[in-house]
């Protein structure tokens, strides 16, 4: 049964002092108030919906979405201090369903007996699963409490349409460099919970190096602050002088913005892919290069290097295909990072090829075809015809060899009458295509001649044969109706094989 919370003592709140000065300091920087808040302010700002709700404490439930880093914690921290109601704070990288279930019957008895609201905080949400996501759905429908979301990934993709839709999703941004060197000034300053009793002095070149590098994460600009200035020994007047090389060796390396399972790693190959089918190399080069950094498993790149060689490159240069086939063996073979440079050549080399997305068009068109058409019978002279009794059916008839004629082809139909004179691949004038665009000429030809014939004499259609007849059998007798009892007419039944020529035995 869920209890009113009673006031802290003042034990309780020397523990939390000392785990606030032992927290890291991006925690300890975190501001209590909206106004200390920095950034979003298209969505805290003056004014704004959010803004408001949070200070009339309205609140609804919501779902915060953002970059690492963006203050997605700090805003729901914020909300626990602004609200009257019950503030429950959970992870799902460690919750459970038993641990939703739990918070949901306290949060149905503190709303029985004290009247008082509930709001539950996930961060990382998107890490629950569907069940879990599930078990707290009927409760933000019913109001028994109020969700506050957070997540780095897409909800569109990790979080349930259904909870989705009873949610509002505000959308955070990466920090601006301004807004960083905001915060960072603030560490230095603060004599309370910042660095200023290790009085540091960070030099221009240091401070901007360490903006650039935190790539808008606040939370990755001040903890490698904090290591950079406790590791320096003090200098004259106990002064810490921090340099650039101080900074880089606190951050060890850049804060990669990447996630190979998650959207950025949607939009870096997606920009990867339409570099290459701009012929822009430079870009190309560029997004590889991120997606490879930010761990992106090679063989995947490989895997889309192909893609793109078949449906943007297609036969303008047929040595695309090859090219990113090899790339995929080198990266099989030599694993990274030598393979690395495997994909980097596959990549300039398809950016630079004449485009051509022709196959592509051509065989997308024939699927539909094939999906919103009749599926007819492959005409009769383009069936092979090994045993004499397909011979007298009329298989391979009037075929033929185009090895025999002068030319080397033949424009004899190859498609079923009612496509009869459909093209489909057509070639563009750039790279190997234009070739194969003169090649193909006479296909507008035979087209012309098949339209005109179809509006001379109506639409190609099959002859009608007698397939008894073509294999020299005779046609199956049906006994008369009149013959057969009434109650038995439903089904009719051929009589018995005559003697002689063309008995059979009977399957049954």
């Amino acid at each position: 049964m869920a209890k009113r919370p009673q006031a802290k003592d003042m034990f309780d709140l020397q523990r939390e002092d000392a785990m606030l000065r032992q927290a890291p300091l991006a925690a300890r920087m975190r501001p209590r108030t909206l106004d200390g808040f920095v950034g979003q302010e298209k969505i805290v700002g003056e004014g704004r919906l959010l803004r408001r709700a949070i200070m009339q404490d309205r609140l609804f439930s919501i779902i915060l979405w953002g970059p690492p880093g963006s203050g997605k914690t700090t805003l729901a921290r914020i909300i626990a201090e602004h609200t009257n109601a019950h503030f429950e704070p959970l992870s799902a990288i460690s919750a459970g369903v038993a641990d939703l279930r739990k918070v949901v019957k306290e949060a149905q008895d503190r709303l029985g007996m004290f009247q008082e609201r509930t709001v539950v905080f996930i961060d990382e949400i998107h890490r629950f699963n569907k069940a879990q996501q599930d078990a707290v759905l009927p409760y933000v429908e019913d109001g028994t409490i109020i969700l506050i979301g957070a997540t780095t990934e897409n909800p569109s993709f990790e979080v349930n349409n259904a909870l989705l839709s009873r949610a509002r999703v505000f959308v955070l941004e990466a920090l601006s460099d301004e807004q960083i060197g905001t915060l960072i000034d603030r560490a230095l300053t603060d004599e309370e919970l910042g660095l200023a009793s290790y009085e540091p002095i960070l030099s221009a070149d240091a401070r901007g190096y360490l903006i650039d590098m935190s790539n808008g994460d606040a939370r990755t600009a001040l903890n490698a602050l904090e290591a950079a200035v406790i590791a320096k020994t003090p200098g004259i007047n106990n002064k810490r002088l921090i340099t650039v090389d101080d900074v880089r060796e606190a951050l060890q390396s850049r804060a990669t913005r990447y996630d190979k399972k998650g959207e950025l790693h949607y939009d870096a190959i997606s920009a990867l892919h339409k570099s290459v089918r701009d012929s822009d190399p430079d870009g190309a080069l560029y997004w590889l290069g991120r997606m490879l950094d930010g761990g992106e498993d090679p063989l995947y790149i490989a895997r889309r290097l192909v893609r793109i060689a078949v449906e943007d490159v297609g036969l303008a240069d047929p040595q695309a295909l090859p090219q990113a086939m090899a790339a995929q063996q080198a990266v099989h073979f030599l694993g990274q990072p030598e393979g690395d440079l495997a994909l980097a050549q596959a990549v300039v080399y398809l950016a630079c090829a004449p485009k051509s997305n022709a196959v592509y068009r051509a065989y997308g068109t024939v699927l539909k075809d094939v999906q919103e058409t009749r599926n007819e019978p492959v005409p009769l002279h383009l069936r092979n015809a090994p045993t004499g009794l397909m011979k007298n059916l009329g298989y391979g008839k009037g075929y033929e060899y185009a090895h025999d004629l002068e030319e080397g082809r033949s424009d004899q139909a190859h498609l079923p009458p009612a496509l009869e004179g459909t093209i489909y691949f057509q070639p563009t004038k750039r790279g190997f295509e234009a070739d194969l665009h003169e090649r193909l000429a006479w296909r507008e030809e035979r087209s012309l001649r098949t339209e005109a014939t179809r509006k001379a004499h109506g639409p190609a259609s099959t002859p009608e044969l007698d397939p008894q007849a073509l294999a020299g059998e005779e046609p199956q007798d049906y006994v008369d109706d009149d013959e057969i009892a009434p109650d038995q007419q439903a089904v009719r039944r051929p009589a018995a094989p005559r003697s002689g020529r063309g008995s059979r035995r009977s399957d049954s």
